[in-house]
């Protein structure tokens, strides 16, 4: 198998008015910010060739993923498996608010980031499962370089399979909006050439 490269990006900024919430899965589109973080990637990658380029259903990154592709003239497959972990009643909620209501919920997540499921929700090992398998259908059907607009959460996850790290580890992994990071894939499996680029615009 020849190796080839996986451009795996995140999505750009999107609004979130106040304190750090739980997002997961709220559908929310892109702010200027993030639409220019997108225009930002379509021209740092605009002379790489992609024979695919995929995202999830939610519309951050259905944004970001045909910004980047009207530069190349494909159409995103849109993949709803590489959607955020799933939050259930925790989305749209702070940090602090849970953490206030729910003391013992919230201590307990702490204590198992890997399996804890917030009611209504999924754990970050079904996440995992859902994720890694579609990673792995996609390598399969494909060739070539291919792009992939995901989430912090969806990268991270990623990420934490490609350097061999245990995913209870996960947040150690940084994922700024808009980032880039660059994974060489072949016969020998994985490796991590970028991490969590960020590109400034360059003037035209």
């Amino acid at each position: 198998m020849e190796p080839r490269l996986i451009y795996l990006i995140r999505h750009g900024m999107i609004a979130v008015n106040g304190s750090k919430r739980f997002i997961g899965q709220i559908d929310l589109p892109l702010n200027e910010e993030g639409i220019n973080q997108a225009k930002r990637l379509r021209q740092e990658l605009s002379c790489i060739r992609f024979s695919n380029i995929y995202c999830s259903d939610l519309q951050r990154s259905v944004q970001t993923a045909e910004i980047i592709a009207a530069k190349h003239g494909l159409q995103p497959v849109i993949c709803p498996e590489l959607r955020e972990i799933r939050l259930g009643e925790w989305e749209g909620r702070s940090f602090e608010e849970i953490n206030r209501k729910y003391p013992e919920e919230f201590k307990a997540r702490g204590r198992d980031i890997v399996n804890y499921q917030p009611p209504g929700g999924e754990s970050f090992a079904h996440c995992n499962q859902r994720i890694l398998d579609k990673l792995e259908e996609i390598l399969g059907s494909t060739s070539g370089n291919i792009l992939i607009t995901g989430h912090a959460g969806v990268n991270r996850l990623i990420l934490c399979r490609v350097m061999g790290m245990p995913i209870q580890n996960l947040f150690r992994v940084c994922q700024d909006y808009g980032c880039l990071n660059l994974i060489l894939y072949g016969n020998f499996g994985y490796r991590l050439k970028k991490l969590n680029q960020v590109y400034r615009m360059i003037p035209v």
